[in-house]
């Protein structure tokens, strides 16, 4: 049965096994009910399935109210017989003691009254802990869970049952025994990386059913609800185009061997200042001066910085968003989750469909996260650029002034399809700038460091340092005019 939730069904392969039980187990905030309403949500919206929704902690008012921020009006299904509440929440006046033995005929009854009456498919128990509480003797409480199981199953429903965990290692559910009991564990994990949580899902136990092992990364939006990020279900089946497009610069397209690949993504690494920003520039103006649609993503410059620049190298960046050509999007880093910035790139580029795309910088967004969750969200980036064919242009800081080695220490070298490194070289008490092509996939390319030039009208590419050497390592020196020339001998051009 298709859950609805973006991205949980490609890990399931396919939904949750029909008819059966499935555990969601997580810690306080780690969107337990979100999960299960959006699953009663999505069989309405979506398959024509009606619901049924057992509280056992929250009110039915609040419950509407905390979820009509997801943009589902639950009193509207009500209304319709599309959804019931079955509220055996305690009442706030309720004493606490139970005397004698507790039985759970008389609830399962209101369910079963609740799930005849609407024709639900599908069922949601949230959260047992509250009502488990009322059990002193472990035997008798699994019993009456076995005896649950067993009635949701004889009414032909699919159920979610929310459980809490004390700590997100260690046992699943504070009694230990629901997990046992269930048919399917899904395990919902907020976790805690440096002053940052990050939430992912994990499939611990489908009985009867394949399902793609390990923690996929998930965000809760507001208006939508939860969207999984399933990578390992990304597939290396994107198409390849022999096709050139310019890139911006007639110097670097002569190096890169008559300009970019249609589907590929370049990487430009190097120190702040070198020119990246500027690059993505020229690459962008490329595709607008070829009546290409584009579309930025800076992590790092306002809108109205990036005009202003753009402008003073003679191109309108202004004129072409008014157009419609461009689309500019402008955030820092910090206002949201990895999870959440994977997401809204990959909905622009859904709803604006460029031909080409700039990420300035990932060096940017990396500072947020983990070296685990960057990763993630680089592979999740280029999978999907790549299956939509559009040409795509990063920039990455390096960590040091002089450069180094440091392009591949973020994970995205391998990657990319090729590699541009801008570099600062002193000479004679200048700086100067030296531009390379490191890598490019299916291509020859220009082996040789080049100066590298920024004026007022932008950037130009000269001719390659002959006399310098240590450029790559960050440690440039000089070598006299004779061995220069003896090296052209030996390696002729």
């Amino acid at each position: 049965m298709p859950t609805g939730i973006p991205g949980f069904d490609l890990i399931a392969h396919g939904g949750l096994p029909a008819g059966r039980t499935t555990l969601i187990v997580g810690t306080a905030g780690s969107a337990k009910t979100i999960f299960s309403a959006q699953f009663l949500a999505a069989g309405i919206l979506s398959f024509d399935q009606k619901a049924v929704f057992v509280t056992f902690e929250e009110s039915v008012t609040d419950i509407r109210r905390n979820l009509a921020g997801f943009g589902w009006d639950i009193a509207a299904w009500e209304a319709a017989g599309n959804w019931s509440f079955v509220d055996a929440s305690p009442h706030p006046l309720e004493e606490g003691d139970v005397v004698g033995s507790y039985d759970l005929g008389g609830l399962l009854a209101r369910i079963e009254h609740a799930v005849r009456g609407t024709l639900a498919t599908r069922v949601v128990l949230d959260s047992l802990g509250a009502m488990f509480m009322r059990f002193a003797d472990p035997a008798t409480l699994r019993n009456e869970l076995l005896r649950i199981a067993a009635a949701l199953k004889d009414m032909g429903v699919t159920t979610l049952i929310t459980a809490e965990r004390c700590e997100e290692e260690g046992p699943l559910t504070r009694t230990g025994i629901e997990e046992f009991v269930a048919d399917n564990v899904v395990i919902l994990r907020n976790l805690r990386e440096g002053e940052r949580r990050r939430r992912t899902c994990e499939i611990l136990k489908y009985r009867g059913a394949y399902h793609q092992k390990g923690e996929f990364p998930f965000a809760i939006l507001p208006g939508s609800g939860i969207q999984v990020i399933p990578l390992s279900a990304m597939e290396l089946r994107q198409g390849s185009s022999d096709r050139r497009i310019p890139s911006g610069s007639a110097d670097l397209d002569g190096m890169c061997g008559g300009g970019f690949f249609r589907d590929s993504v370049v990487l430009v690494s190097g120190a702040t200042g070198t020119g990246k920003t500027l690059m993505s520039t020229h690459f962008l103006n490329g595709g607008l001066q070829a009546g290409e649609r584009c579309l930025l993503f800076a992590f790092e410059e306002s809108r109205q910085q990036l005009f202003r620049n753009a402008c003073g190298w003679g191109i309108d960046f202004q004129a072409a968003e008014e157009s419609g050509q461009l689309r500019v999007v402008c955030d820092y880093p910090e206002v949201a989750s990895i999870e959440d910035h994977l997401i809204k790139i990959k909905e622009e580029i859904d709803t604006f469909h460029p031909h080409r795309v700039a990420v300035d910088s990932l060096s940017a967004i990396a500072r947020i996260c983990s070296e685990r969750g960057f990763r993630e969200f680089v592979i999740g980036l280029t999978s999907f650029i790549k299956h939509q064919e559009v040409a795509a242009l990063f920039t990455s800081n390096t960590p040091t002034l002089m450069g180094g080695s440091s392009v591949t220490e973020a994970h995205i070298s391998s990657i990319t399809d090729s590699i541009i490194l801008l570099r600062y070289v002193e000479t004679f008490g200048e700086i100067s700038r030296g531009v390379m092509v490191l890598k490019m996939r299916g291509s020859r390319h220009d082996k040789e460091i080049r100066e590298f030039a920024i004026d007022g009208t932008g950037m130009h590419i000269g001719r390659p340092f002959r006399t310098v050497t240590g450029i790559l390592a960050g440690n440039p020196h000089y070598s006299h005019q004779s061995e220069a020339d003896r090296l052209d001998r030996l390696f002729p051009k």
